[in-house]
């Protein structure tokens, strides 16, 4: 049955639009809002009212790919440095020791429960072996638990540096059980290589596109969104075929360019943002399509205690062996053993054996699809509880929404720093007039209970103001004492 290009809109447009207004619900619920686009794409699938025929991993590969690329920048180009900075170390073992860990557990554990082979249960424990952090966030926020800085800055790299390593370990364990002249060795070699590359080239791209989006001043400002949105799949596709890794490449591209200046960097990461979710919400209804829900049923059983032992066993194991010599407390390790939700990449990792021809690639597919269902539903319900166990609940940090860009100009020295005015500071309840402010600096806007106030010299400052202040880096440090204030590296546009 042939349909007009119109109603090939209007449905894919309605499907777009449950997306979002799901998302709403998720957000008041605490439930994740990938199992609600995986269950829009399995309602209109085969097996769901839609009847819709969807059997194709290779495209379904090629979207979770491309997607994955523009989320993973996202992330990237959202991340404060200063913020990471204290735990960049045991971040990076987390993301990549504990990454091989959680693949060795399980490898070894599968033949005991199931007739995988030794390299099998490796290739599923690969597969499964990164966290989604977007799904543990949409939860806290949704109850309202607020992590240290530290540990949440902790989980974020961790989720956003074990994609890579994810990837490199399912392609590799796929080709030794798929080539037998493959070496423990070659695959070594081929991991220093893809990580190197992508070390190097990602930055270095990165530098390039600073130096381009700041000097080429395009008549039109429309025309940025799309410079960045070529030259991030550019940055992949390069770094993937001098044989590096892309995605590792994306990641650190995004992160230096979150922490430079650069114009329109405001309306970049907005866009960019509004992007990566087009892009989750295509892929998981994508997956949700490719997914057979009365297939799930043959290995629920077997799928349940693979998701136990990695909750319980593999994943506290990989932690607490990956962060034994860090200063991370008892209580943090276990939070951060229990906070390690799977999420869109095993999913689309589980078509890698699709697109190789291995013979048990739909029950290894059909085994991660359950694993992460399972992980998001027991683990993502329990993490408030946990949480508020372990007593590890911060106080909320103020997040400030001025209805302003600052785009820095060569001539401008001056960057926008937020501060709150505290009861503790000699500030609080004195007029601006009557304010000490270091030389070259100006308090731009005010927000006081939601609202935005203009200041004048009369406005007298209270206690909870959050403020906006231009200034030049060599009066930081005083504007940080007069707000009897720690440096807050967090900077509100550049």
């Amino acid at each position: 049955m042939l349909f007009s290009v119109e109603q090939y809109l209007i449905f894919f447009s309605v499907i777009l639009l449950l997306a979002v207004i799901s998302s709403k619900a998720a957000a008041k619920s605490g439930i994740p809002s990938l199992i609600l686009f995986l269950g829009i794409g399995m309602l209109v699938g085969s097996d769901g009212p839609g009847g819709i025929y969807f059997n194709n991993p290779k495209q379904t590969q090629y979207i979770g790919i491309v997607s994955l690329i523009y989320i993973l920048f996202s992330g990237g180009i959202d991340t404060n440095l200063q913020l990471i900075k204290p735990i960049i170390k045991p971040g990076v073992i987390l993301s990549t020791l504990g990454v091989v860990l959680t693949c060795l557990f399980l490898g070894f554990f599968l033949p005991y429960v199931s007739s995988f082979t030794l390299m099998e249960g490796l290739l599923l424990g690969a597969i499964v072996s990164s966290t989604d952090a977007a799904a543990v966030f949409m939860i806290l926020r949704a109850k309202g638990v607020h992590l240290k800085p530290n540990l949440r800055s902790l989980l974020e790299l961790e989720s956003g540096a074990n994609d890579p390593m994810a990837v490199f370990l399912t392609i590799a364990i796929l080709e030794l059980i798929m080539h037998q002249n493959k070496t423990f060795f070659s695959v070594l070699m081929s991991f220093v290589q893809q990580m190197g590359i992508g070390l190097l080239f990602g930055p270095f791209l990165a530098l390039i596109f600073y130096n381009i989006v700041n000097r080429i001043r395009l008549e039109f400002d429309g025309l940025y969104p799309v410079l960045s949105l070529a030259y991030v799949v550019f940055i992949y596709a390069i770094v993937q075929y001098v044989g590096g890794s892309g995605f590792l490449a994306v990641y650190l591209a995004g992160i230096y360019l979150g922490n430079k200046k650069f114009v329109h960097k405001k309306s970049l990461i907005l866009f960019h943002d509004g992007l990566a979710w087009l892009m989750q919400i295509i892929m998981f209804i994508t997956l949700g399509l490719l997914v057979f829900p009365s297939k799930l049923v043959t290995v629920a059983s077997s799928g349940f205690l693979i998701s136990v032992f990695l909750i319980l066993i593999a994943r506290p194991l990989a932690v607490f062996i990956s962060l034994s010599f860090s200063k991370i407390s008892l209580k943090e390790k276990v939070l951060i053993s229990w906070i390690g939700l799977r999420g869109s990449v095993p999913i689309i990792l589980a078509t890698y054996p699709y697109t190789a021809g291995y013979l048990k690639a739909d029950i290894i597919f059909n085994l991660v699809f359950f694993i992460v269902l399972t992980s998001v539903i027991l683990q993502g319900t329990m993490i408030p509880f946990v949480a508020k166990k372990l007593k590890l609940n911060a106080n909320p940090q103020k997040r400030i929404r001025f209805p302003i860009e600052y785009v820095p100009r060569d001539e401008i020295r001056g960057d926008l720093f937020e501060f709150e005015v505290s009861a503790s500071s000699i500030i609080c309840n004195k007029s601006i007039v009557n304010i000490d402010l270091p030389p070259n600096s100006l308090i731009v806007l005010i927000q006081r209970e939601g609202r935005i106030i203009v200041p004048r010299g009369t406005t007298v400052l209270v206690n909870g103001d959050l403020l906006l202040i231009l200034s030049d880096k060599e009066s930081v440090n005083s504007l940080f004492k007069l707000f009897d204030t720690e440096v807050d590296s967090t900077r509100h546009a550049a």
